[in-house]
This record gives C-alpha cells, sequence and structure tokens, in this order.
C-alpha cells in the first residue's frame, strides 16, 4: 500500500482530479439552471468520496502518526473533512441557518494549494517568500515610521479643512480630521488612486474652506502650499524606495537559494528525505546498513555521491563517515544526515577522527547548549574502540574486496606461471586504502 500511495501514478492522479475539481468549480454562474446546479453537486459529491478514499489510503499506508506528521496532509485532511460538513448542511439541512454554507464551500478551491507541494521551482519561490519574512519587518518599520510622520503633519497641515465641498476630494471619507483617517488617506495615496487631486483640494486656494467648527470658520481659506511639498515627497518615497525595498529583499532572496545549487542548502533536504523514505517505508527512522552506499549514490551532489559515482569510490567516501552502527544492522537518519553533512562540507574531517569528534562535540556543546546527550551521541559518537560504525563496516569489506582480487589475479598469474608480485601487490592496495 505505501509503494501505491507514493507511486508516481499515484500523484499523477491526484494533480488529475485537484485540476478537474478546480475546473468544476469555475463552471458555475449566476441563474444556473436547476438540473446544471445537480449536476455540479453530483460531481463534487464524486470528488469529495475519491479524496476521501485518498485519506483512507494514506492513513492505511503510512498510519495516524506518521500521516498527521506532514503538515500537507494534516492540511488535506481538514479540506476532506470541510468537504463533508458542506455537503452535510447543503444535501442533508438545505434550509438550516446554522453556520454559513460558503464558508465551508472555501475548503474545494484551497485544494488547488495542495499542487504548490509538488513542483520544485513553486518550492523554491515559497522558501524564498518564507526567508524572506526574516528581513521584511525591518521594512515594514520603516513604512509605518513613514505613515506615521506624515499623517501627524498632514492632520497639522489639512485636518481644519472643511467636508461640504461637493467637488472636493476631502470629503467624510477622505480627510485629515483624525489619525485612522489621515494613514487611510495616506495608503490611498501610496498605491497611487487620485493622490493628484487630494493634493489639488489641500491646496491654499478660495475653494479650500475651513470646517465650520473651527475656531476661523468656514470663511477663511484652510489649505496650504506646503501640499505640493508634501504629497510629491511622500509619494516617491513609498512608490519608488520603501514599495520597492520589499521587492528587493525578496530578489536578493531568491537569487541568493538559486545562485548555485551545487552550495549544499536546506533545499536539498527534501530529496534526502524522499529517497530515505524509499528504504523507510515505514518511517521508524533507520535503514539498512548496506542501503546507505544506495541511497547515496542516488541523492545527487553536494549531499550525495552522484548516480555516476562507482561502487567502491562510494564505499571509500564510507569509510570517512563515522555514522553508528546499531546492534539490528540499521542506521539512524539524524546519524546519516548529519554524516554526509559534515563531509560535504568538509567539518573537523581531518586528521585522527576520535580527536574530531570530540572537537565538534565541544563545539556544538557550546553553540546549542539544550542538545540532549542522546541525540548529541547519535550523531557525533565518543571515542570507544569496541564500537562498530558503517565507516568500519565498509572498510572491512573493501579489505576482503582487495583481497579477493589479490587471490585472484595470484592464481591467474600462477597459471601463467608469472613472478610472483603478491605481497607487493596486496601492500599497495591497502595502502590505497
Amino acid at each position: 500500500m505505501w509503494w501505491f500511495v507514493t507511486s508516481q501514478y499515484f500523484e499523477y492522479a491526484l494533480f488529475v482530479l485537484i485540476m478537474t475539481n478546480t475546473l468544476t468549480l469555475a463552471m458555475k454562474f449566476y441563474g444556473q439552471p436547476d438540473s446544471y446546479t445537480y449536476a455540479l453537486d453530483v460531481m463534487n459529491m464524486i470528488f469529495t468520496a475519491v479524496f476521501a478514499l485518498e485519506f483512507v489510503l494514506k492513513i492505511v499506508a503510512f498510519r495516524f502518526k506518521n500521516y498527521f506528521g506532514d503538515a500537507w496532509n494534516v492540511f488535506d485532511f481538514i479540506i476532506v473533512l470541510g468537504s463533508f460538513i458542506d455537503i452535510f448542511y447543503s444535501e442533508v439541512n438545505p434550509g438550516t441557518n446554522i453556520i454559513s454554507i460558503n464558508f465551508f464551500r472555501l475548503f474545494r478551491v484551497m485544494r488547488l494549494v495542495k499542487l504548490l507541494s509538488k513542483g520544485e521551482g513553486i518550492r523554491t519561490l515559497l522558501w524564498t517568500f518564507i526567508k524572506s519574512f526574516q528581513a521584511l519587518p525591518y521594512v515594514a518599520l520603516l513604512i509605518v515610521m513613514l505613515f506615521f510622520i506624515y499623517a501627524v503633519i498632514g492632520m497639522q497641515l489639512f485636518g481644519k479643512i472643511g467636508l461640504e465641498n461637493e467637488d472636493s476630494a476631502i470629503d467624510r471619507n477622505n480627510n485629515f480630521q483624525t489619525f485612522p483617517q489621515a494613514v487611510l488617506v495616506l495608503f490611498r495615496s501610496a498605491t497611487g488612486e487620485s493622490w493628484q487631486e487630494i493634493m489639488l483640494s489641500c491646496l491654499n486656494t478660495e475653494d479650500v474652506r475651513c470646517d465650520k467648527a473651527s475656531e476661523e470658520g468656514d470663511q477663511a481659506p484652510c489649505g496650504s502650499d506646503v501640499a505640493l511639498i508634501y504629497f510629491i515627497s511622500f509619494y516617491i518615497l513609498c512608490s519608488f524606495l520603501i514599495i520597492n525595498l520589499f521587492v528587493a529583499v525578496i530578489m536578493d532572496n531568491f537569487d541568493y537559494l538559486t545562485r548555485d545549487w551545487s552550495i549544499l542548502g536546506p533545499h536539498h533536504l527534501d530529496e534526502f528525505v524522499r529517497l530515505w523514505s524509499e528504504y523507510d517505508p515505514d518511517a521508524k527512522g533507520r535503514i539498512k546498513h548496506l542501503d546507505v552506499v544506495t541511497l547515496l549514490r542516488k541523492i545527487q551532489p553536494p549531499l550525495g555521491f552522484g548516480k555516476l559515482c562507482p561502487h567502491r569510490v562510494a564505499c571509500k567516501k564510507l569509510v570517512s563517515m563515522n555514522m553508528p552502527l546499531n546492534s539490528d544492522g540499521t542506521v539512524m537518519f539524524n546519524a546519516t544526515l548529519f554524516a554526509v553533512v559534515r563531509t560535504s562540507l568538509k567539518i573537523k574531517t581531518d586528521g585522527n577522527i576520535d580527536t574530531a569528534n570530540e572537537e565538534l562535540r565541544a563545539i556544538i556543546k557550546k553553540i546549542w547548549k539544550r542538545t540532549s546527550p542522546k541525540l548529541l551521541d547519535q550523531v557525533v559518537p565518543p571515542a570507544a574502540d569496541d564500537d562498530v560504525t558503517v565507516g568500519k563496516f565498509y572498510a572491512t569489506f573493501l579489505i576482503q574486496d582487495y583481497f579477493r582480487r589479490f587471490k585472484k589475479r595470484k592464481e591467474e598469474r600462477a597459471s601463467q606461471k608469472e613472478p610472483n608480485e603478491s605481497t607487493v601487490a596486496l601492500q599497495a592496495g591497502l595502502r590505497e586504502l
């Protein structure tokens, strides 16, 4: 069942169903016949039943804990639940007014969001947007300060302008008499909507009169020629500087994440998790040690070795990895991921491995003081002579392989009666290892 729900054919079928469901939702129009509405409702029930079947199949394949451990699966479950509530209220109790039916119908449209998890390029854009939020608060703070300063100045300059002139852009919905109203006027001006008319309505002309409730009365002119400098400077700062900072921050993050895919980054973790799940379908967090070399040859550099890497070369690289080997012949997910990242970034990989591990353990304890000792021992095992690691296993495998090749060559040379250079050849092979 796990192989079925994780296969490409199953994903393609879901993609077609989601797109068909979205097109069905777009077929609704105002004043449609009752027969047409009934046909759309029947199609909605069919789609809901199919997606509910998807939920059941994934529950059977992943189990409850693993299924709800994925945020996309939780999102899909909420969509299915909302669809069933929609059917219940619209079909079983069509006249109920307990809750708005249109709210639950929004869940059908939200199913299209699930497609965002399928494409690598779309995931990169989403990751860029999320990473940009770390810098956007500073830009937003700058905009808030700009709006606050200009709103206060606008209240002082144009707060007494009357609202009775029908030809003026200053009215009861668009004025500087209160701070919230002033912010709304500035927001409208920042979008470029008729900001010139608002500026002209604030100039010191005969048509611009003060409010009746003001001290000056409605006969005195109440505008200011500073409105030209006020609105033009505000529009330039917002449209050409501040707003473009948002775009600059997002583009800078996108350029950093896509500048060179050979640079190890968070986007490589998806590939590692996806290929690991092929060898760990029950999500136990461990795989057989014999599958490690195959796994890393499937993962492209810089995290893995790549499919073009020969098997013997991959085994040699695994010798330098100090992943602990469990008693049942398996290796842990955390230990494997940490080992490949450490090797790729060359973090404390030179010199004696035990000394390098102790130095790395000290650095981790200093930076991440709350790291549990169990997790630390799992990813960076302490020095011990009796511990069996993946590196020692593959070192033994290569020694045996060299010995078999050496023995085979010796037998071939013995049959051809050539000079015996077996000892030198064996020493050269072991020295190379």
